[in-house]
């Protein structure tokens, strides 16, 4: 013990490579038992291996029914159903007076929800950014069935959206739906969070896409008011699956209009009348039994993530993003041109973890994604490869304009694949998805920069070579 008045000794901080590598250890160390780099995060988040087992012992406990129920299995499933909304709430700083929790399979379920139920018409437009996951861009089929225009936010050469809020225009005063995710699941880029306020006082309501967005950053809907946020479980802690959720302003739950009834949905059916009545509030939007076994899950994993210290996480990811994107810009073939086009920022400002991009061989010709994804898993690095199911942010990035692109879908027809289609093209289609998150380290950069030099056959330009 120190005695009154003598010298203490300095007080040290772990660094945060530090602190991250013993919190991989500790809950994924069996990607580096595996020998596996893991590199597709915006896909899907690796479960923790705590969350597993504490949730085996909840279930070996437990004795859940169907909630449709009242006995006593039953209600104990209903209080997990509730547990997760509030749980939900919670990790969204979403006052409940404010905000409801919609239960649906993922966030592509909750998208659908609002697509189906929105009231659309002539007055009620739907305006998309290019930069949209298809569970958003399949929303515009529902709007043009009951005739309402769609608009499309075009992007800038950084994959940004572009004259976004001259594009809104006014709604005429029937309302209308834009929508657009937080952060781009092709490109990273993180798409301003002021554009929801400024479409709400166009007289428009507001979906946002949170899916990629949630695993490395915070959404605090005390400060931005979306009308609608979907999002995804296992995106944001890998377990459990199948369980996502709508996240929703009362006011703007109460102005959706179901088309149809399911289990669970209603009060009360008569088949001979034909008539029907839909529960109120969230239940009128949870078609059948829902996750119950999985519901309990959710605070839990809810509450691993955010013990990993998100903030921290999110300044740590910035420094690995930032040696990414300077080690991928530093590889240069001989006669100096460079190996790797980055799609998007080629910065960490208002950009996330996820980095798309095309490798180039000695000859400048670039690399198929399709036989850059089997070379990495050959090497053990699992990447994703494509456009990632955001067509419209693929079309800017390689200039598949519609003149171009409709005559190769036309020739192939039936016969449509990838590579036939690349070859009409005469470009690329399709890139390659490096994406971090919590459970990354230096050590899967480093590696993946190795790689991509290996198969680039690249070296590092001494003057952008990072120390």
């Amino acid at each position: 013990m120190l005695s009154a008045g003598a010298a203490r000794p300095p007080v040290t901080h772990e660094s945060d490579e530090a602190w991250f590598s013993r919190w991989r250890q500790r809950e994924l160390g069996r990607l580096d038992t595996a020998g596996l780099t893991y590199l597709d995060y915006t896909g899907a988040t690796p479960h923790p291996v705590s969350l597993i087992r504490t949730d085996s012992r909840r279930l070996e406990g437990a004795i859940l029914g169907n909630p449709h129920s009242e006995h006593l299995a039953s209600r104990h499933a209903t209080r997990d159903l509730e547990a997760a909304r509030e749980a939900i709430l919670a990790f969204l700083n979403a006052d409940p007076l404010e905000y409801a929790v919609v239960l649906t399979p993922n966030a592509s379920g909750g998208c659908r929800l609002v697509g189906e139920a929105y009231p659309w018409g002539p007055n009620q437009p739907l305006v998309l950014g290019l930069d949209n996951h298809n569970s958003v861009n399949g929303m515009a089929e529902f709007a043009r069935r009951r005739g309402a225009p769609v608009r499309v936010v075009p992007l800038d050469a950084e994959l940004r959206m572009a004259g976004a809020l001259e594009a809104l225009g006014e709604t005429d005063g029937g309302g209308g739906l834009v929508a657009f995710p937080a952060q781009s699941n092709f490109s990273g880029v993180r798409h301003p969070l002021s554009l929801i306020a400024a479409a709400q006082s166009s007289g428009y309501r507001v979906l946002l896409d949170a899916a990629a967005f949630l695993p490395t950053a915070s959404l605090d809907l005390a400060l931005v008011h979306p009308d609608y946020v979907a999002l995804s479980i296992y995106k944001i802690a890998g377990y459990p699956t199948g369980i996502g959720a709508l996240v929703v302003r009362h006011d703007a739950l109460a102005s959706l209009e179901r088309p149809w009834f399911a289990g669970g949905t209603v009060d009360w059916v008569s088949v001979g009348l034909g008539r029907h009545r839909l529960r109120s509030g969230v239940e009128r939007f949870e078609d059948g039994t829902p996750p119950f076994l999985a519901a309990g899950a959710v605070p839990e994993a809810l509450a691993v993530v955010t013990a990993a210290d998100r903030p921290r996480l999110g300044r740590y990811l910035v420094t690995l993003s930032t040696r990414l994107l300077e080690g991928l810009t530093a590889l240069r073939h001989g006669d100096g041109r460079t190996a790797v086009t980055v799609h998007g920022p080629q910065t960490t400002v208002d950009r996330g973890a996820t980095v798309a991009l095309t490798l180039h061989g000695a000859d400048g010709r670039s690399l198929p994604y399709w036989a850059v994804e089997e070379a990495a898993r050959n090497r053990g690095l699992a990447v994703r490869g494509g456009c990632f199911c955001n067509p419209g942010c693929a079309e800017r990035a390689f200039g598949m304009h519609p003149a171009l692109v409709a005559p190769c879908f036309e020739a192939l027809g039936e016969e449509f694949t990838i590579p036939k289609f690349a070859a009409c093209f005469g470009g690329p289609v399709g890139a390659v998805r490096v994406s971090l998150g919590l459970g990354s380290i230096s050590a899967d950069v480093e590696r993946t920069l190795s790689f991509i030099a290996e198969l680039t056959g690249a070296g590092t330009d001494p003057k952008l070579r990072v120390a």
